[in-house]
């Protein structure tokens, strides 16, 4: 997909909003969701989406809505850092396929990162799953310092 597009409501984030596909949910507010992410580039690795914005990309986002989604962010980034004390937080955010974006509704990754480890980050589609049990204690873990 290029930068121009129309949304899809069937998009993976939107059937979250739905709620028909199941999410680990980390943080909730009146604007933004966060979970983590299915396929984790690390151990606690989340994203933060806006829950009435459309936008497929940063270009497209209402600067309200980005507004509410940074601020999610820190709050995430912030409960991150008390529950996994990771030596740095990796926050990103991609737009169109050739950047890597691989779901067209605008979101932004928080993904702790410890010294020694891989810095990177990884094509999702190659990625392995992670253990539904493992992710509801680690999500338990996180809330806990919100």
């Amino acid at each position: 997909m290029s930068l121009d597009g129309t949304y899809d409501d069937n998009n993976p984030f939107a059937l979250i909003l739905a709620g028909k596909i199941p999410s680990v949910k980390l943080y909730e507010d009146a604007h933004t969701l966060a979970f983590l992410d299915i396929q984790p580039q690390s151990k606690g690795h989340s994203l933060v989406i806006s829950k009435w914005s459309r936008a497929r990309n940063i270009l497209e986002i209402e600067d309200e809505a980005l507004a509410e989604v940074m601020a999610t962010v820190k709050t995430v980034a912030t409960a991150t850092r008390k529950a996994l004390a990771p030596d740095g937080i990796h926050v990103a955010q991609f737009n169109g396929a050739p950047a890597g974006q691989t779901v067209f509704h605008l979101h932004v990754h928080i993904v702790p990162r410890w010294a020694g480890g891989p810095i990177g980050f990884g094509a999702h589609g190659q990625g392995q799953f992670a253990d539904a049990a493992e992710l509801a204690a680690l999500a338990d873990e996180i809330r806990a310092q919100f």
